[in-house]
């Protein structure tokens, strides 16, 4: 059965890859890593190796299992474009996503160059949303990439937001998504970075999702910004086409 998320959203989470690497500022108090160390310690077969990175063929084909239409993060505890990730594993996991085209399926990626490398080996349906993680200004340079791959639906995640982001450069972008870091250790987010970024949305009419202030005590902290909630999503669903 699909793990139904936690994640503001998304619906169900889908791990084919499991276990990462560190590779930028927003890496620094990774949940996924914490996770895969308590599924180590649980005997979860899955996690073995803890969060060394793994690929798992006999999960490939759990969503075409899932009769219920919804919408599933692809990797919430992995990067599918890490480098030890075989192409061929990644073009496996693409063919299950458009066989099961009655699911909107979201990929997360910090690996922007190997992304844009790939992209077009990809079969590439409009019912998969690609997105770049943008932690801080140092990180637009994935959006560049983003933008150059077949993608239908374009998203951002500004999670965990480490600093302002003034210049963002919405061209083809489909969605944003901002939140704050969340656990141990967690790094403050100011206010106006966050209202800056709703407002460059705002102007470029791209919609914009406020997940989370986070901090360590994150739902205390809640999701209101300025006294409201901020859900937007893609105008359109492309996967209702095919439902």
């Amino acid at each position: 059965m699909a793990h139904n998320s936690t994640i503001e959203w998304t619906g169900s989470t889908w791990n084919p890859v499991t276990g990462c690497v560190k590779i930028s500022p927003g890496c620094m108090h990774c949940y996924a890593e914490r996770m895969a160390k308590r599924l180590q310690a649980m005997g979860q077969p899955n996690y073995a190796s803890g969060f060394k990175p793994a690929w798992h063929e006999h999960a490939l084909d759990l969503p075409l299992q899932w009769k219920r239409p919804q919408t599933i993060f692809v990797n919430s505890m992995s990067d599918l474009f890490l480098k030890d990730v075989p192409a061929e594993f990644i073009k496996k996991v693409f063919d299950v996503m458009r066989k099961a085209h009655r699911h909107t399926f979201q990929i997360l990626t910090k690996r922007a160059d190997r992304l844009h490398t790939l992209s077009a080996e990809l079969p590439w349906m409009p019912n998969i949303w690609m997105g770049v993680t943008v932690e801080n200004s140092d990180c637009t340079f994935r959006i560049d990439r983003l933008r150059q791959t077949g993608a239908y639906v374009k998203f951002l995640s500004i999670e965990p937001l480490l600093g302002p982001i003034p210049n963002l450069d919405l061209v083809g972008i489909d969605w944003v998504i901002v939140g704050g870091e969340s656990g141990p250790g967690a790094r403050p987010m100011q206010p106006e970075w966050v209202a800056d970024i709703r407002n460059q949305c705002n102007r470029a009419g791209v919609p914009f999702f406020f997940k989370q202030w986070g901090g360590v005590k994150k739902k205390a902290a809640g999701r209101m910004l300025e006294g409201r909630m901020w859900d937007d999503m893609p105008v359109s669903r492309p996967s209702e086409v095919f439902i």
